[in-house]
Formats: structure tokens, C-alpha cells, sequence
């Protein structure tokens, strides 16, 4: 468990939010799903949801930005002490800044950009709101990773940016490596390779903790979403890749003492 009320540091995944055409329906089903404890910001937020866990924020769901075809999705965030200097490294490593720097009342400055892969990420510098005040415990993250066809362009691309370095876990047939800036693996970052369907985008995909995968499986189809890839057993624990009822992608994973208690 990690818990948390100051900012992260520069680089870390510092929180994650769901942008979707129907917040009340997805508020409901992540309510359920994860026993979240949701409450709707004030006007002024735009109907903001922020979620939270034993009284320490998650997660966050509110409307969707860009245009409106655009599907429902779920946008990790790096923390960075200064979202316009890192917008400018982005712009000059390759990467391409999709909303400009901007502050969100007194709660922080973000800015939505993509990697040299195409997968799409938000920056951001705290202030009022200093991130993710839980991890690594049942409905909460507990990692996030980067895959795309780019896996070389996009390890020197974070690089330049955020300062990561790696550590392989490749094989004969699977690239992929945790990335941090210092000390533990803060994530990890991979190639789509052959075995994911020519259509699958570049992403950024989050892992929620969760008690039982299989349960967790059962609970979200009831709920009406769907299985994207079935459980399957990993040394770090059981995984299954989900889609909420409104299309929006994410991960479950359950640690391997939950999964033996």
C-alpha cells in the first residue's frame, strides 16, 4: 500500500481520470465495480467526479474532452514540476502537445499531449490537488504502462523528457521494460508486437488493484462491460483487460496473495 498527501515526484504517474459522454453512468459503474465513494465537484469543475477509497482520493471521471466522436477513455497523468517546460521537451523530442499549458482553478496546471507512438497522456503540476493519495490497494492503481508500435522511439522520447531509465524484461518474442527516474520501477513501457490486432492504438492503459480478478471479471460484465482479454495468471499477479459499459479500456490485477488467500 502506498499512501500519500504531498505532490510526486517529477515523472511518477500521479493520477488517473476517465473522460466519458454519460458521467453519471460511468460514476454507477465504477461504484460498483470498485466500491468507489464518489462526490461531483462544484460548477465551476465542469461536473468533475472525484472517487476515493477509504476517504483517499483515486481516481477521477468527468465529461469528455475533444471532439465527439472521439471514444470514452482513461488518461494517466505525470507529474511534473513544471508543465510549460515539459510541454516545450515534449514539442522538441517528437511528441506533440494536444492542449497547451493551463491552469484548473487552484487545484493544479495540465497540459494533454502524445508520444512519438501516438498514445496520449496529461501532465501534471500540483497544487491544490496533489494526485493519487492511495495505491497499490483494491480500487486503486496499481500500474500504468505505455504500449505502442514505437517501443525504441518512444523509451528515448520519455527519456529526454521525463528522465526515465529502464529495466528489460524482453524475451525472443515480447519487448518490454518498467521505466523510473530513481530508485523502484514506477511503470512500464512495451511493444503492441504481433499478437495484438493491426487496429489497436498506441495507449496508455491503467491497472486498478482489485481483491479477485475473476470476481472483478464477473462483477463488470453483470454490469455491462466486456471482456477485452480474459484472466490470465503472471508472476506479479492475476490480470484481465476490461471495457466499461460506455467503451472506455482499463485493467484489473489481483496480487498473488490475493489470489492464494
Amino acid at each position: 500500500m502506498v499512501q500519500r498527501d504531498t505532490a510526486w515526484p517529477a515523472g511518477t504517474p500521479c493520477w488517473v481520470d476517465l473522460g466519458t459522454d454519460d458521467v453519471a453512468r460511468a460514476k454507477a459503474f465504477y461504484e460498483a465495480l470498485f466500491g468507489w465513494e464518489t462526490q461531483v465537484g462544484p460548477p465551476e469543475a465542469g461536473g468533475y467526479v472525484m472517487c476515493s477509497v477509504q476517504g483517499n482520493q483515486v481516481a477521477g471521471i468527468g465529461p469528455k474532452m475533444g471532439p465527439a466522436e472521439a471514444p470514452s477513455a482513461w488518461t494517466t497523468y505525470i507529474a511534473s514540476d513544471d508543465v510549460d517546460a515539459t510541454a516545450s521537451k515534449i514539442t522538441a523530442a517528437g511528441g506533440y502537445v494536444m492542449a497547451e499549458p493551463f491552469d484548473v482553478m487552484d487545484v493544479g496546471r495540465m497540459a494533454v499531449a502524445a508520444d512519438p507512438g501516438g498514445a496520449v497522456f496529461g501532465i501534471w503540476q500540483a497544487r491544490a490537488h496533489t494526485g493519487m493519495q492511495l495505491a497499490n490497494e483494491p480500487g486503486a492503481v496499481t500500474w500504468n504502462e505505455n504500449m505502442s508500435r514505437s517501443f525504441e522511439d518512444n523509451k528515448a522520447f520519455y527519456t529526454t523528457v521525463f528522465g526515465y531509465s529502464y529495466d528489460d524484461m524482453s524475451s525472443d518474442d515480447f519487448r518490454y521494460a518498467t521505466f523510473k527516474t530513481t530508485g523502484d520501477s514506477l511503470g512500464g513501457i512495451g511493444d503492441l508486437g504481433m499478437a495484438a490486432p493491426a487496429d489497436t492504438p498506441a495507449h496508455w492503459r491503467t491497472y486498478f488493484a482489485v481483491g479477485d480478478a475473476d470476481d472483478a471479471v464477473e462483477v463488470a460484465t453483470k454490469l455491462g462491460g466486456q471482456v477485452v482479454a480474459p484472466a490470465w495468471d503472471t508472476p506479479y499477479g492475476r490480470m484481465a483487460i476490461l471495457c466499461d459499459d460506455q467503451g472506455a479500456v482499463f485493467a484489473i490485477m489481483s496480487s498473488p496473495e490475493a489470489a492464494e488467500a
